[in-house]
Formats: structure tokens, sequence, C-alpha cells
């Protein structure tokens, strides 16, 4: 259900108004904020209590800015806030309301092979290393953003886990799924759900065959345990265009695609991006 809110301005208030879209407004759902200003604008700044958010333009007085609420953010009342710049250094301002909800995301209990439970001392310097690239990464905030139509999935299939479940692996409880994670035969070509610039294409430890998209504004989609990739790090890949193909590198136990979506560094369920994005 689209959530449709519009702002009612105070007298400094009344050059913006804002419309919201989001599938829920739980602990990893996307929010997005459309903004139409009454006069030309240089800059807009939005701000959320949890992390930074980038503003970018959809038109001449026209700005939208993606919202990612973390698995971290508890349940309550918060706001954003909006600040925008004219060329003559003028500010107008615009609050939104978001209330966060809560949610209950189930837990599987899974009896797997120890090796997939408890990495080796000699693969801890390696792991370090990787999770620390990842974590630059999703820090990178591009000012633009890099596609011009709606997100899709990038492969026909169930979703066999889905973002926000606990697993327990041999009675370890492990940390929430961060993506979402689709049943799909080995060798299934994998396509690029938007456009934007492949940032890492590299065989990792936990996530075996990894490919990054960068897409701008904060966005990145990262694509794990594929059995090969057609891509390189600097090409620009286009929506559609075959990234690889699903496969089980890495710390898998069968073939499937694992596709985690970080907005402004929030965990996010890539299927809440499709609904947000999908107008």
């Amino acid at each position: 259900m689209a959530l449709l809110v519009s702002i009612v301005p105070s007298a400094q208030e009344s050059a913006l108004a804002v419309t919201t879209r989001a599938r829920a407004t739980t602990p990893g759902e996307v929010l997005r904020l459309d903004v139409r200003s009454s006069v030309d604008l240089e800059r807009l700044g939005v701000s959320v209590p949890w992390h930074p958010v980038i503003a970018f333009r959809t038109g001449p007085r026209g700005w939208r800015a993606l919202v990612g609420i973390d698995l971290d953010v508890a349940p309550g009342e918060y706001e954003a806030r909006l600040d925008g710049t004219t060329a003559g250094g003028e500010h107008v301002f615009a609050s939104q309301a978001i209330r966060v909800e809560a949610k209950e995301f189930p837990t599987r209990n899974l009896r797997v092979a120890p090796r997939f439970v408890t990495p080796p001392a000699s693969a801890q310097a390696r792991i370090e290393r990787e999770r620390m690239l990842l974590g630059r990464l999703f820090r990178v905030n591009a000012p633009e953003a890099r596609w011009t139509e709606p997100f899709a999935v990038p492969i026909a299939g169930a979703v066999v886990s889905g973002f926000g479940v606990r697993s327990v692996f041999n009675n370890e409880p492990r940390a929430p799924h961060g993506g979402a994670d689709f049943a799909s035969p080995e060798g299934t070509p994998v396509a690029a759900p938007d456009a934007g610039d492949v940032v890492l294409a590299s065989e990792l430890y936990f996530t075996g065959n990894t490919v990054v998209i960068d897409h701008g504004v904060g966005l990145q989609s990262l694509f794990a345990h594929l059995s090969r990739t057609d891509v390189r790090e600097g090409d620009h890949v286009a929506r559609g265009q075959i990234l690889g193909a699903v496969g089980a590198t890495g710390r898998a136990t069968g073939p499937h695609l694992h596709w985690t979506v970080r907005l402004n560094g929030a965990r996010v369920d890539p299927l809440s991006l499709i609904y947000a994005l999908d107008e």
C-alpha cells in the first residue's frame, strides 16, 4: 500500500511539499520522499536521525530522497528534516513525520556442516580484509542517481530465505539475513536490477564470486555465490545486463542467488526497494 502524505506547511515552509511512498515503515524498508518546490533550489538537504540521506533532482523543481530504515532502528516517532537552498542563499524548510512500526522476523534452525559455522583461524585475516573492503564500498555516496527506470528482480525464482530472517546454525545464533535469497538452478543468468557502475567483481570468502553495483546516491547492490562473473570493475551496466550466473561459490550449501541492498549504509530488503521505486 502506498503512503501518500502531504505536508501542511507553516509560513516559512510554504515553498516545499512532500509526498511519500513505502511498502511499510518497519525496519528493513525503503521510504521514498518526493519533494516539489515552488522556488528554484540549488540543493536540497534531507536528514533522518539514523543515517545520511542524499536528495537528487527529478525535474526542474522536483527532488527525491530514499530513506532506508535499518534493521536496528527502534520503533517510534521520527522526523525527516528538509532544508532547501536557493541560488541567492535563502533557505526553505519542511519536515516529514516517520512512524517506524515494530516487526517480528522469523527464525530458522538448521543443521549444517561445521565448516559453514566456524571459519578456520587461517581465514580470519582474509575475512577481516574483505569485511573492511565491503564496508568502504557501502559508504560511497555518489551525488547523482545512475538509474532512470524502476528496479526489477535480477532473476526469476522463489525467495527461499527472506530479508531479516534470524538463523541458528547448529544451535549457534547468527546475524539477521541481510538480503534475499532466490532459488534457481546453477548457471541461470543474473541480470542487473538497474543501471550503475561495477565497483567490485571478485571472489570473496563468504560470498564467493561477488559483484557489487553502485547505483548512486548511496545505493548499492551485492550479488553473491555466482558460478561466474561476466562484468569487470569499472564497467557501467544497464538495467537487465547479465552480470554472471547463479552458483554455489563461497559459503553456500547449494545453488541460489543472494541479493543484498545497502542504502546509505542501512540494511534494507531488496523487494522493498523495488516497491518504493515502482512508479
